[in-house]
């Protein structure tokens, strides 16, 4: 494909979610979408943070879907293909499936924000139905592409692969959940998830490149656009926040690449900002729970957690955070990117 299309693609996506946001943000204002902030537990200057729209993940969601579509169509046609041949593309069908993989996980997080509001608190959906929701969505996008004839069952960890048959598709499940809730918990300040994931999502765009994997070079292109777009809106001071809905789409979207790709050596370094974010958190738990069973009181060996947070709260400012962990991110994803290259 040639990659003029790509470029087509991301600016697409970045001017219909960069434009969209003059009409979104004044909209969700009139509904009263705005972000319930809680500071019992956080920084207390977030708290001039408090009703911020929310849901504003709708501007890269329909963003990176357009560029995409759009993207696609100038493939067809400038290859002279019919576009009656549609169904006959696998490639293309499993990047569908991929996009639609992601609205079911951005539709839990909308139903998550909208709870949010209509109770006005920070808690909208109970851990447990998110989980299951997950789970349903991860089980039928997994069904999905291996009817598409995606069924490779190694985990290709570079150096040594391991093929573990069935129960790769258990695991995969797994991943799925601890990595879309990863990106969930990595938007925490101004910028820093929609930053990290334009990385992310450039990384994928190379990578999908040299894999020839041509459909889905569309895809990661038009949510990178998409994600820069956003950023007009996102950066400090936010005018508006993703929420849920993004976020949960961007998790999606980030595991779903990882995975179609097929080297998950090159999924964890590419995505390890936000699993580093999520282990913290783990981390910052189990020690809690452990010395308050064996001291009477818990202990906490970060500020807080997810550990923007402890950043944070160690006099960091939101651009220094979004600086750093993105250019963590740029190290570890070329670092992914070079394995793909030479191994």
């Amino acid at each position: 494909m040639p990659f003029w299309i790509n470029i087509i693609a991301g600016l697409l996506a970045f001017a219909v979610a960069a434009l969209g946001g003059k009409a979104l943000i004044p909209w969700l204002h009139q509904l009263k979408f705005g972000q319930p902030i809680k500071v019992d537990f956080g920084p207390k200057w977030h708290a001039g943070k408090q009703g911020t729209p929310t849901m504003g993940g709708l501007l890269f969601i329909i963003g990176s879907i357009v560029g995409a579509a759009c993207g696609y169509a100038l493939y067809r046609f400038f290859n002279v293909t019919d576009a009656t041949t549609i169904g006959g593309d696998r490639e293309a069908l499993r990047v569908l499936c991929c996009v639609v993989f992601c609205l079911l996980f951005g539709l839990i997080g909308w139903i998550d924000d909208f709870a949010k509001v209509a109770k006005k608190q920070n808690e909208g959906l109970k851990p447990m139905q998110k989980i299951v929701l997950q789970v349903v969505a991860a089980v039928l996008w997994l069904a999905a592409m291996y009817w598409l004839g995606d069924r490779s069952t190694v985990i290709d960890l570079t150096f040594v692969q391991f093929d573990v048959k069935w129960f790769y598709y258990p695991i995969m499940v797994l991943v799925i959940l601890y990595l879309t809730n990863a990106v969930n918990l990595t938007d925490g300040i101004d910028g820093l998830c929609g930053t990290v994931t334009l990385v992310v999502m450039l990384i994928y765009t190379l990578i999908c490149s040299k894999l020839q994997m041509d459909s889905y070079t569309l895809y990661t292109m038009a949510l990178a656009g998409g994600c820069l777009g956003f950023l007009v809106w996102n950066l400090h001071p936010a005018k508006c926040f993703m929420g849920d809905t993004g976020s949960m789409f961007l998790g999606a979207a980030v595991t779903s690449i990882g995975l179609v790709v097929h080297q998950h050596l090159v999924l964890i370094l590419v995505a390890l900002v936000y699993i580093l974010e999520a282990l913290s958190v783990m981390i910052q738990v189990t020690y809690f729970k452990y010395t308050k069973k064996k001291y009477g009181e818990g202990r906490r060996i970060f500020k807080m957690t997810p550990i923007h947070h402890h950043f944070e709260l160690s006099g960091f400012s939101e651009y220094k955070i979004v600086l750093t962990f993105s250019a963590f991110g740029i190290l570890t994803g070329v670092a992914g990117l070079l394995l793909v290259v030479f191994c």
